[in-house]
Formats: C-alpha cells, sequence, structure tokens
C-alpha cells in the first residue's frame, strides 16, 4: 500500500489515509484478481496486517505464525493511520491484523513492516544456514518463549584480556546447555523481571528456581503465573 499522504477529500481528519486512497491500494487484493493470481499464490486471500500503535503487541509467536502464511499484504499508514472504514470493510473479505511494535508512534508505517518482514523472513526455510539456531532466540515458541536470549560469544577465544567462559569451549553439550539456560534466566531476571512473571511454576527445576532466587527474582508462586 502506499505511503503517500491522503488529500483533503480523501481524509475525515487531517494526517489520516482516508478510505478511498486505501481502499484504491486494496482494489482486488482478495477478489478477482486474488484469484486470477492464485497460480503465483496459493492461498485464495492473503492476510492483511496493519502497523498501528493501537494493535496489539507484535511477537515472536506472531513471526511464527505469519512465516506459515503463503500470502501476507501489509497496509503502511501515515501520521494519524488509516481510516477505520478500511480495516472494517477488509474484514469481511479477509482477515485482518492490527499489530504494534511498541510504545511509541512513528510518521509511517513502513518501518514498521520492515521490522515485521525481517522477523518473518529470517524463520523461512532456507534462510538461515541453521534452521534449528531459531529454537535458542528469545522469545522463541518453548523453552525460551518467556525468556532472554543469555550472553552471545564469538570468535576468538579472547578478546582484549576478555576471554569466552571456560565452559562453552568444554565441549560438554548437557553443561553448555544448563550454562545457557541460567543465563537466561539471569538476564531477564535483570532486563525483563515481567517475563518471568508468565513462566508456569511446572515450567522450572529447582536448579532454574534456584538460580532466579540468586538473581533476586521471587520464586515457590509468588509472582508465577498461576
Amino acid at each position: 500500500m502506499s505511503g503517500a499522504a491522503p488529500s483533503a477529500g480523501e481524509a475525515a481528519g487531517a494526517g489520516a489515509v482516508g478510505p478511498a486512497a486505501a481502499g484504491r491500494a486494496l482494489t482486488g487484493t482478495g477478489g478477482d484478481s486474488a484469484r486470477q493470481a492464485d497460480a503465483q499464490v496459493t492461498a485464495g486471500v492473503p492476510r492483511l496486517v496493519i502497523p498501528t500503535p493501537s494493535g496489539r503487541p507484535f511477537t515472536q509467536a506472531d513471526a511464527v505464525r505469519y512465516a506459515a502464511e503463503p500470502w501476507l499484504v501489509f497496509a503502511c499508514g501515515r501520521y494519524e493511520g488509516i481510516d477505520s472504514r478500511v480495516a472494517d470493510e477488509a474484514r469481511t473479505r479477509m482477515p485482518v491484523d492490527e499489530v504494534s511494535l511498541g510504545d511509541f508512534v512513528l510518521a509511517g508505517g513502513e518501518v514498521a513492516v520492515l521490522v515485521m518482514v525481517e522477523a518473518i523472513g529470517r524463520l523461512l526455510p532456507g534462510v538461515l544456514g541453521n534452521a534449528d539456531s531459531v529454537a535458542d532466540d528469545s522469545f522463541a515458541p518453548g523453552a525460551m518463549e518467556s525468556l532472554l536470549e543469555g550472553p552471545v560469544y564469538t570468535k576468538p577465544p579472547v578478546w582484549r584480556e576478555r576471554p569466552v567462559p571456560d565452559i562453552l569451549l568444554s565441549g560438554h553439550h548437557g553443561a553448555i546447555a544448563r550454562w545457557r539456560r541460567d543465563e537466561a534466566l539471569r538476564r531477564t531476571a535483570r532486563h525483563r523481571p515481567g517475563l518471568l512473571a508468565r513462566l508456569a511454576p511446572e515450567a522450572l527445576d529447582e536448579h532454574d528456581r534456584d538460580v532466579l532466587r540468586e538473581a533476586g527474582f521471587p520464586v515457590d508462586g509468588e509472582g508465577m503465573a498461576d
């Protein structure tokens, strides 16, 4: 969708993309022209994603879900966004998601879409050299869903007299996995304690609880999800 500002005749309020401009951009999406394009896109209709500060938070789980979609369309508003009637009308023809990148406001939706495309695109088959590496990402579904990834180290083993932790050079995969989880718990407790509050108590073993106690985070049911 074009990010150009609408004319006065197209917007009921100053600085919003009006229905005429947005409607023209979406004309045919999910309609006859979409069926004609079905040879190229296997889905009958796309999913329309509208970035807006008033939407629900965009998460890693959304990126995973969108990566499985065969057809996505992004609508970029400007200034005050897009006339609400556009989303209402689009919902009669296709699924529509209004999502937000956070508690801040941009001049337009283009940058927000670039962020989402980056998050989604790296999950597509063949994009990453090691597809299994996404399982260790912050917020990745599974064990990391409510955790931040711990510190990352590369080569050389010593840089400016700062060595890579010995455990990461040990070759002991079980110990390395334990260290990484411990560091993820500590970093999350330090930077995003609200995420830990989402963890179900049964998702933590006794070692996890000891790490969190040392980090000053309440465990044993206090502050943890019920």
